[in-house]
């Protein structure tokens, strides 16, 4: 019985045979009981066409009746009108044929969907784009005894390296931080934290308070899984001083022009939402920071891009550039020559993660 049901064809073949059975029994009978040796030629006229309005009939409901559903729903489909799915149990010829249209349909529909949802994230993302753009600074600020440069390249639409400058009283603040977790997330934790520290530090007293401060609301609002690092600087023209505390971030490295050499100093502290109290892992330090020398400030994907064999361009090469090009050019230059090392170490393989790059030169008036 299954194999009826998976083929019209055998019901054709099988209702011939039914037929061909009738009509031998019906002969047979008359045969036997009227003594008829011949069939008369009208009942086997009058029989064939009954044959043929049987075949005809089985036909038209089985067959041509349910293609001619499937192929005006196609040519709905195609014209880009309502359509209507089948709703049948039949596995033969015309059932497949239901439910190849069923199949194609419901994965339209999901494409569709897919492509409205992917149509409205992308736009999602431009705006998101736009507002992380409009927050960071788009030139570096004019900061009494400084020159100050910075180059920054997304790996994606959004990203989670963070930096900014906040002058507040007589100083001026400075930081650089790196959110963890894909895009989106990272770029809401930048901007959550970037708003915090431009919050607190208007009103805070010490760079401990203001970290302290932004850690403790964020660890508030946050999942447990995300979390950002940070160094901040504060450069007091007054007394010429550089002074930092660390959040987990990147080393912080300082070229001397008076022995051409790259000191890195580690920033300390732990990344801000990882504790709820950060108060006790924190410290403000001084940093030795002469005239005419620059400091250079970076995020993790700056050191941890790999080049075509896997290799990290790394803290020594990073190092090594900044000592090759601080004595000779400015901070702009400096940066953009940087980059370009980076640029040429990664060609031929795909950025993965946020760039980030400060400096900062002490020039004394």
């Amino acid at each position: 019985m299954n194999f009826l049901r998976r083929s019209f064809t055998a019901k054709i073949i099988l209702l011939l045979l039914g037929i061909g059975a009738g009509v031998s029994g019906i002969i047979y009978v008359f045969g036997k009981y009227y003594h008829l040796i011949f069939v008369p030629l009208e009942f086997i006229y009058y029989g064939l066409i009954a044959v043929f309005v049987l075949l005809a009939f089985v036909f038209w409901f089985s067959v041509s009746r349910p293609l001619k559903g499937i192929i005006m729903q196609m040519q709905a489909l195609l014209t880009g009108r309502e359509y209507k799915k089948f709703f049948t149990d039949r596995i033969d010829e015309v059932g497949i044929m239901a439910h190849f249209f069923n199949e194609i349909t419901r994965s339209l529909n999901r494409f569709s969907g897919d492509v409205a949802a992917e149509k409205k994230m992308t736009g999602d993302l431009a705006v998101a784009s736009r507002l992380q753009r409009d927050i960071l600074p788009l030139v570096a600020p004019q900061v009494p005894g400084l020159v100050v440069a910075m180059k920054t390249q997304s790996a994606a639409e959004v990203g989670g390296d963070s930096f900014g400058f906040v002058p507040a009283k007589d100083v001026t603040y400075l930081y650089i931080g790196d959110a963890a977790g894909d895009s989106v997330a990272a770029s809401i934790l930048m901007t959550i934290v970037n708003t915090l520290v431009t919050v607190y530090s208007e009103v805070a007293t010490s760079l401990q308070e203001i970290v302290f401060h932004v850690n403790r609301q964020l660890k508030q609002k946050i999942h447990s899984t995300l979390f950002m690092t940070m160094t901040l600087l504060k450069w007091d023209p007054g007394f010429k001083s550089m002074t930092f505390v660390g959040a987990g971030h990147e080393y912080i490295l300082t070229y001397s022009m008076k022995t051409g050499r790259c000191e890195a100093t580690p920033s300390g502290g732990i990344a801000l939402g990882m504790v709820q109290d950060n108060s006790k892992l924190i410290k403000e330090q001084t940093l030795a920071f002469e005239n005419t020398d620059l400091i250079v400030l970076y995020t993790d994907g700056v050191i941890r891009c790999k080049n075509t064999a896997g290799e990290e361009f790394g803290l020594k090469r990073l190092d090594e550039a900044i000592t090759k090009y601080a004595s000779q050019y400015a901070p702009v230059p400096t940066l953009d020559k940087i980059m370009a090392d980076v640029a040429s170490f990664i060609a031929g393989t795909t950025q993965l993660d946020d760039m980030t790059l400060i400096a900062i030169q002490r020039v004394d008036g």
